[in-house]
């Protein structure tokens, strides 16, 4: 085993825009093979233009990341864009009662064993509760869809595991930086890991209509749950990462 730096601090509001904020999370262990892989998390918050908070990816939460939402805006939305992304949404419902949850396809049947529920499912048009300020579209493939998302106002695409973007330099342990460069995962250079990437093969062009869209929307920064965010050239990036699926 070895292990990866979280992104100090943790569990507190960081501003990644206008009305856009990041939380990094706890690093949690994903079962890979015959171990488990340390993974830094992060979810993002929008205050959409009338005050509600849309929350992705939920990392573990605290009193005082709950304070400082509450100063923010009430959390109306809660988002889990893939199979994998969904382990908190369980006590922010609790924590929030009057927060609607959201999943991308598939993700109640992998969430549902452990008490978790949605009360709708995403698709390629994005939800009354946001159209207009978040564009979204789905990006499937054979283990898992991803809902993708785009804010407006910050110009920023918003990324759970199709893009990863590991700095060797928080990841302790040669073997543990072996597998982030035979991944295909480590800045600058990240990209989606390659074990993933093959269950995408028999929906190449789905990905490459998918990321097209995305970089017709010309976004400018892209938040990314594992590692390094890019904050700038983020058109130049989703070409460069998606290059396997024939975008140019």
């Amino acid at each position: 085993m070895f292990r990866v730096d979280p992104y100090e601090p943790i569990g507190t509001l960081k501003p990644f825009g206008r009305d856009i904020w990041t939380v990094d999370g706890p690093v949690i262990g994903m079962k890979w093979l015959w171990t488990e892989l340390p993974f830094p998390t992060r979810m993002t918050v929008v205050r959409l233009s009338n005050g509600d908070l849309w929350v992705h990816s939920p990392v573990a939460l605290s009193g005082g990341l709950k304070a400082e939402l509450a100063e923010l805006g009430p959390v109306r939305h809660l988002v889990a864009p893939n199979k994998i992304h969904y382990w908190w949404v369980g006590e922010w419902r609790i924590a929030c009662p009057d927060a609607c949850a959201f999943a991308a396809p598939r993700v109640e049947e992998k969430a549902a064993p452990h008490g978790i529920s949605f009360d709708r499912e995403l698709g390629d048009a994005p939800e009354e509760a946001w159209a207009g300020e978040i564009d979204q579209v789905l990006v499937p493939g054979r283990f898992m869809t991803e809902a993708v998302f785009f804010h407006r106002a910050s110009a920023t695409l918003i990324l759970a595991d199709l893009i990863e973007n590991f700095e060797l330099s928080r990841v302790h342990g040669a073997f543990g930086r072996f597998l982030m460069r035979l991944g295909g995962v480590v800045h600058p250079h990240g990209s989606m890991p390659k074990d993933l990437r093959a269950t995408f093969h028999g929906h190449k062009d789905d990905v490459k209509r998918a990321v097209e869209t995305m970089i017709s929307w010309q976004p400018e920064r892209i938040v990314l749950s594992h590692g390094r965010c890019y904050e700038k050239n983020a058109a130049g990036e989703l070409r460069r990462a998606f290059r396997w699926a024939g975008v140019s």
